[in-house]
């Protein structure tokens, strides 16, 4: 029995006051979002002629401000539950943490920027409630959030209902959303699950992701890529075209949008579900399961294959193995990214010196192998895992990384789990160097990133 953070989402039915109160609240996420925001940056400007002036950079910070300023700047803000402003302060925290902490962090790491303005036409609505009433209802087709009262579900809540009555699962939080005109609430709970070892699963496989095919199985199984993006493709033109056309602010452009909205999130679902299907039988059949850690980034770059490696979402593959594994008991190993898989012979173990992209089947030189390039990479990948037993069993974590270092006796540290994170500590005033001959802001904030925080 393990106690793990579930996600529960359902599709929300509002009637069209129930919509209005909901796009209230978002909007008051928003607009507690940039109030502070704007009150960051002003006080980063004092700072720079006053090192004694206090900027505040935690949500703690940021709520003392908004309690001391909300009676002026926001003479409305009881029409909404408090929870909204707090949502906004919060993700405006976790932005400057996420900036304090990529810019100082060691190491190749995405830099995240500096948080900006939030805008009511772009970006997805959304608020996060933690304190108040946040409940199933008994009849499974109502949910209750603070100030927003009971909201009709558009499907059956049973998966949360059934755990919350057997006393398996808490919630923790409920964050409403709208995204192509559908609104949504995610639950957040604290779930019970045991992991389900089964004795009858098999062993090892490599899990081969490419773009012509889903993935490929070391088994030699073969999961077609639905291509969702490619097979909407004339839709989304038409529709963008027709877009372009409209004149900004117009009704009919308004429509437009949202049918392009509509278009998109039918994509993005039809991904989402094959992702998901092939993912949980993965972690139920097998112990261990061997995946590459590819240079996603890096291939989308590559304008030739930018929209085919987008529609497949590779590194969603990863991701979601990540903690899938976890609930079923098996886990999950990623293969150093220069592991040469595709062009190691999975027969002799003989490497190429160049395999190219447009040869599709794999030759060796040495033993005379021949087999599909996909599921040669494929077959390397699980021998790298059964050739690591003592590395698997010692592992910590659902996601250790085996490179091809440690098989050549260097020295290499394994890489973090995906999703781990390494942040700055709590920023403080204290320490603060003066800017010397450089002013303005950008000076201000690289002595910020350099000391963590303010």
């Amino acid at each position: 029995m393990t106690t793990v953070h579930q996600a529960f989402r359902f599709a929300l039915d509002p009637t069209p006051t129930q919509g209005r109160h909901l796009r209230s609240h978002c909007g008051a996420a928003r607009f507690a979002f940039n109030w502070g925001l704007a009150l960051v940056k002003d006080r980063l400007d004092a700072y720079q002629a006053d090192a004694n002036t206090t900027v505040p950079w935690t949500l703690p910070a940021l709520r003392r401000e908004w309690n001391h300023a909300k009676y002026e700047v926001a003479p409305w803000w009881a029409e909404n539950s408090k929870e909204a402003y707090s949502s906004g302060l919060d993700a405006l925290a976790r932005a400057l943490r996420n900036w304090s902490g990529a810019r100082g962090a060691p190491g190749p790491r995405r830099r995240a920027g500096f948080p900006r303005f939030k805008n009511k036409g772009r970006g997805p609505q959304t608020c996060r409630f933690t304190t108040g009433p946040m409940r199933v209802e008994p009849d499974r087709h109502h949910v209750t959030l603070p100030r927003l009262g009971t909201i009709r579900t558009h499907e059956s809540t049973r998966k949360l209902a059934r755990r919350i009555e057997h006393g398996t699962a808490r919630i923790l939080s409920a964050t409403v959303s709208c995204r192509a005109e559908r609104w949504f609430v995610c639950f957040t709970v604290e779930a019970e699950r045991n992991a389900n070892v089964n004795g009858r699963r098999e062993a090892v496989v490599g899990v081969d992701a490419g773009v012509h095919h889903l993935a490929v199985l070391s088994t030699g199984e073969i999961i077609e890529n639905p291509r969702p993006g490619q097979s909407h493709l004339r839709k989304l033109r038409r529709l963008n075209r027709e877009l372009a056309r409209r004149r900004p602010g117009s009704r009919r452009r308004e429509a437009t949008r949202r049918r392009l909205a509509c278009v998109h999130a039918r994509v993005k679902n039809l991904r989402q579900d094959e992702l998901h299907k092939l993912t949980t039988r993965l972690a139920k059949r097998y112990d261990v399961v061997v995946v590459e850690q590819l240079n996603v980034a890096g291939m989308l770059r590559n304008r030739p294959l930018a929209r085919a490696v987008a529609d497949t979402s590779m590194a969603e593959l990863r991701r979601l193995l990540t903690y899938k594994t976890s609930w079923y008991g098996s886990r999950v190993f990623v293969a150093d990214p220069w592991f040469p898989s595709s062009k190691t012979c999975s027969a002799c173990g003989h490497v190429k010196a160049k395999l190219g992209l447009a040869e599709r089947l794999f030759v060796c030189d040495t033993c005379g192998l021949k087999a599909d390039r996909d599921l040669n990479a494929a077959r390397n990948l699980a021998q790298l895992a059964a050739g690591s037993g003592a590395e698997a069993q010692n592992a910590r974590g659902p996601d250790v990384s085996l490179g091809h270092a440690e098989q050549s006796g260097q020295k290499r540290e394994a890489s973090a789990g995906y999703g781990q994170s390494r942040l700055a500590p709590p920023p403080s005033n204290r320490g603060l160097p003066e800017s010397g001959p450089r002013t303005g802001r950008v000076t201000v904030l690289r002595l910020m990133a350099s000391e963590g925080g303010p």
